[in-house]
């Protein structure tokens, strides 16, 4: 009498092949494996991928700041790291659910926007978003550079513009004019490297902290000054205006003073 094989591994082999049994084991053995390698394949691969998505992201990053006029050089001067984040500009701090991607919908809102009193709407905006994409650039673990978006209204109508402020956050490093409908000859000169080159080095809080940044109506007697735009009084205002609103408690304040404190 012939000794039975009880390896289930061979009696399955012994099998013939129209077995239904047979067909079924193998292939869920086949399917197992792949679904192994499948898996070991993305756990080794995650790393590369989150690598290759950080420098798309980058790349994206620093493509869209260096389009901005008179910024590519800043960069080049400043180096380091630039990354991107959106804000909370209540909290000042980075947006828990809301992304660079994500943030055009969030604006598409209307209940993501706050209604500013006549009083503090230096600006002349009516209304502010509630969140904000701004760009920092880093030196290791220090901020060196930040860019901030701000808007207002001048003589002719809207001004949109980016700040850069060096990593004290009272000093301007640069400034970039990216739309205005001011008048061409007069205020118009905003747009101009030549007025744009007065803004580096110049201050915007006194010594107990009082905001003292202006655009002067001639030329700057005080290290808080940029040199005014002749016949364009009210375009200089709206610029001041400006700056002092996205500088000041309603804009960018409450994120100025958490990098401040080193929390960003």
């Amino acid at each position: 009498m012939a000794r039975s094989d009880w390896n289930p591994w061979r009696r399955l082999l012994a099998l013939p092949n129209e077995s239904r049994t047979k067909t079924l084991v193998i292939a869920f053995l086949v399917a197992s494996v792949c679904a192994l390698m499948v898996s070991g394949a993305t756990v080794l691969l995650r790393p590369i991928q989150t690598a290759n998505r950080a420098a798309e992201e980058q790349a994206r990053i620093e493509t869209l700041v260096r389009g901005i006029p008179g910024m590519a050089d800043l960069l080049e001067q400043s180096g380091g790291t630039l990354s991107t984040v959106v804000v909370n500009l209540e909290t000042g701090r980075a947006a828990e659910d809301v992304t660079a991607e994500t943030l055009p919908v969030t604006l598409a809102d209307a209940a993501n926007w706050s209604t500013l009193e006549p009083g503090e709407d230096i600006a002349g905006l009516g209304q502010r978003p509630d969140f904000a994409q701004i760009f920092l650039l880093r030196e290791g673990e220090d901020i060196s550079l930040v860019l901030l978006p701000m808007t207002g209204q001048g003589y002719g109508g809207r001004i949109d513009a980016i700040m850069a402020l060096r990593g004290d956050m009272n000093t301007i490093a640069g400034v970039a004019v990216t739309n205005h409908s001011e008048t061409p000859g007069l205020g118009g000169r905003i747009e101009e490297p030549a007025w744009q080159a007065d803004f580096p080095g110049t201050e915007l809080r006194g010594p107990n902290g009082d905001m003292r940044f202006s655009v002067a109506r001639g030329e700057a007697s005080s290290p808080y000054e940029v040199d005014g735009i002749t016949g364009a009084t009210r375009t200089g205002r709206g610029f001041t205006n400006m700056v002092r609103f996205w500088l000041g408690p309603e804009g960018y304040g409450p994120l100025i003073r958490a990098i401040q404190r080193g929390e960003f």
